[in-house]
């Protein structure tokens, strides 16, 4: 066997379509187990800095993260889709100059656009802090922001000392981020879930864990979790370096390819990658100008009220992203065969298992947000139930209509998507700008909210323009109904008898057994599921 046979076969015992389809779905599995154990951890670090730092602290972390996500999007500029598009079509074709080429592009762009985002974010917090110090020695912090201008807007004088430093800390988090992107689509290229596995949702997770730990018992601050935060990323980009290098090693990438034969195809690549940064403009406007603009607005504390209780809002999204797993290369393979009817068929049924599966979290952190905010946050953060409970609404509404947005992309409507990408980013920005002025994080979270009802509005109607899919499927109208029922009949239990969380969470129980009851017939578990037919309590569901 030449070198160039070696380096395409598969390990033994592996070859073949059906192997390859067993290891896939089995790699996949072992993903999104590691994706909600990861899930769980993150949750429960969540609780414990939040109910450990003070408000104005936790706000101050939140901000400067909002910042480093900003900047992780700055730095990978998309170039990690061509990682995962580019690298396995070119590994495949035995084009081996131009596969080293796109990772040296992908991996180069991101070292000098991440060492550029990190000078310039220290330079200018450098010039900041100068700034507000002249400021205030020449005419006290009543009047700083008098003479510091727009750079630090009034409410962020009296915490911006601790911005400053936990930003100038954990930006350095923004390109290893986007390695950590980059190496993971590299395992995922060359069949390595278990290392990805490790990497994301043990080693990451536990290192987490750990500072976290040593930030409660040790009674530290947030600086130590900052600097915590960024040894961990790091460490993790450094033993996953080496482990990467190893595998393309054995693979014998590096002797088939000299240096200077690389060949960088950088127009296909910038050719895919650019035109889909405007889903990644929709995520860092949405997920992290919010959190800048309170900052600015109305101070850390504001920041804290929304970031406290966002992410247990967003848990409405684990089963549609989950979901998506299996999604795409269906709907893609019955758009190859020109099957509308079974794309309309596939969508619809996997938007109502969506909506049901995800009803038990809607009805904890929509209908429930008070006493659940007062369980995990405490009092101190009371007044983010509200927001707890708008956003929930908003992230349960991108769910419960389904894979719209892949949908979309499957069928080939790039330029539809793209657009209203844009015009998403673009609202949610306006709407922020109106909102969190005047209502600070309640405005942020009536911004989020509105965004996504539109956005996904218009991605309804876009599913109008040939991809088979009907924009509402009237057969699916009752289950929907049912879960509005649910949801409000909750919500008024809730506001009227202001009842412990523990009935709460035993109404919820009741009220989700019965959204799945009554919509038995439309779920077809009997013929999904078979399984579950014969577990003698779960039976009684599908009678």
């Amino acid at each position: 066997m030449d070198d160039t046979q070696a380096l395409s076969s598969s390990p033994a015992g592996e070859t073949g379509p059906r192997n390859a389809v067993r290891r896939q779905i089995r790699g996949s599995s072992l993903l999104l187990l590691g994706k909600f154990i990861s899930i769980g951890v993150n949750f429960v670090i969540q609780i414990l800095i939040v109910r450990y730092l003070s408000k104005a602290e936790y706000g101050a972390f939140a901000y400067a993260l909002s910042i480093v996500s900003v900047g992780e999007t700055v730095v990978t500029l998309g170039l990690d889709r061509a990682i995962t598009r580019y690298v396995p079509i070119y590994h495949e074709r035995g084009d081996y100059a131009k596969m080293l080429g796109t990772l040296v592009m992908v991996l180069s762009t991101i070292l000098s656009l991440g060492l550029a985002v990190v000078l310039a974010v220290v330079g200018v917090q450098a010039l900041a802090d100068q700034m507000l110090t002249a400021a205030q020695a020449s005419s006290g912090v009543g009047l700083a922001s008098v003479y510091f201008g727009t750079l630090v807007a009034e409410p962020l004088i009296q915490d911006y000392r601790l911005v400053s430093l936990l930003l100038a800390i954990l930006i350095v988090l923004s390109p290893l981020q986007a390695l950590d992107n980059i190496f993971n689509g590299m395992f995922a290229v060359f069949s390595r879930p278990s290392a990805i596995f490790f990497q994301k949702y043990v080693l990451g997770p536990a290192l987490r864990v750990i500072t976290v730990a040593l930030l409660v018992f040790g009674q530290s601050n947030t600086v130590f979790l900052a600097v915590g935060y960024t040894l961990s990323g790091l460490v993790g980009i450094l033993i996953f370096g080496v482990v990467l290098y190893r595998v393309m090693r054995t693979q014998r990438i590096f002797q088939l390819v000299p240096l200077r034969s690389i060949q960088i195809p950088v127009r296909e690549v910038l050719a895919f990658t650019v035109p889909l940064l405007a889903s990644d403009l929709v995520y860092v406007v949405m997920n992290a100008f919010d959190a800048v603009l309170l900052g600015q607005f109305h101070g850390t504390e504001s920041v804290a009220a929304l970031r406290a209780v966002q992410p247990t809002a967003r848990f409405n999204q684990v089963i549609l992203t989950s979901f998506a797993l299996l999604f795409t290369p269906a709907a893609a393979r019955m758009f190859a065969r020109g099957d509308t009817d079974r794309i309309n068929d596939l969508y619809w049924k996997n938007a109502v298992w969506i909506a049901v599966l995800s009803f038990p979290i809607f009805a904890l952190t929509f209908s429930l947000a008070q006493p659940l905010t007062l369980m995990l946050y405490e009092e101190r953060y009371a007044q983010s139930a509200i927001i707890m409970a708008l956003l929930s609404f908003g992230y349960y509404f991108n769910s419960a209509t389904g894979q719209n947005g892949l949908t979309l992309k499957v069928t080939g409507r790039l330029r539809y998507i793209v657009t209203v990408d844009i015009f998403a980013a673009v609202l949610n920005l306006a709407v922020n700008l109106w909102t969190i002025p005047r209502y600070g994080a309640l405005g942020a979270a009536v911004g989020t909210t509105v965004t996504l009802v539109i956005f996904n509005l218009l991605k309804q109607a876009g599913l109008m323009r040939g991809t088979g899919v009907r924009a509402f499927d009237r057969r699916y109208l009752r289950a929907y109904l049912v879960i509005a029922l649910a949801a409000g009949g909750l919500l008024v239990v809730q506001s009227l008898l202001a009842v412990p969380i523990w009935v709460g969470v035993l109404l919820a129980m009741v009220a989700s057994v019965l959204v799945v009851r009554l919509n038995r017939d439309i779920l077809d578990v009997k013929e999904t599921f078979p399984e579950l037919t014969r577990i003698p309590l779960v039976r009684l569901l599908w009678r």
